[in-house]
């Protein structure tokens, strides 16, 4: 009978002699890939950002000061049991990976991860005033002392 990933968690000090890390996981690194991107720094460059976010299961975060387009996606070659079907013939990127320090005991959020289109406008706005255009409504006017 198998037993459920929920069930067998468990931290890296209480792998069992002769065990993988990676049988006691979700594979939470066969189910996204992160790329670095330029440091958007001009209007048009918040665009691609735009675009990208446009995208199903798209985000961007910077971690330092880095970017990245992380793109939610499992490998289609990620089994049910969370154990890769290709193990022997895998990319040379997954045999370089370890789980020295992989994601397996990490629940850590970003902090600055952008999800939507509309975040990305937001952001750009409040950091980069492009000429002669805003989505921002006038200032209205003072309502009067009675």
């Amino acid at each position: 009978m198998s037993v459920s990933v929920a069930q067998k968690r468990m931290t890296r000090e209480e792998l069992p002699t002769g065990k993988v890390l990676c049988e006691y996981c979700t594979a939470k690194c066969c189910r996204y890939f992160a790329l670095p991107i330029e440091t958007p720094e001009e209007y048009k460059d918040f665009e691609y950002l735009r675009w990208y976010l446009l995208h199903d299961r798209a985000s961007v975060f910077k971690e330092d000061d880095d970017w990245y387009l992380l793109v939610h996606t499992p490998c289609k070659h990620l089994r049910s049991d969370n154990l890769c079907g290709i193990y022997e013939t895998r990319p040379q990127i997954c045999r370089e990976y370890t789980t020295d320090n992989c994601e397996y005991e990490n629940d850590w959020t970003y902090e600055f991860y952008l999800e939507t289109a509309e975040q990305v406008g937001e952001y750009t706005e409040a950091i980069i005033q492009p000429k002669g255009q805003s989505i921002r409504s006038r200032q209205p006017e003072l309502l009067p002392v009675l």
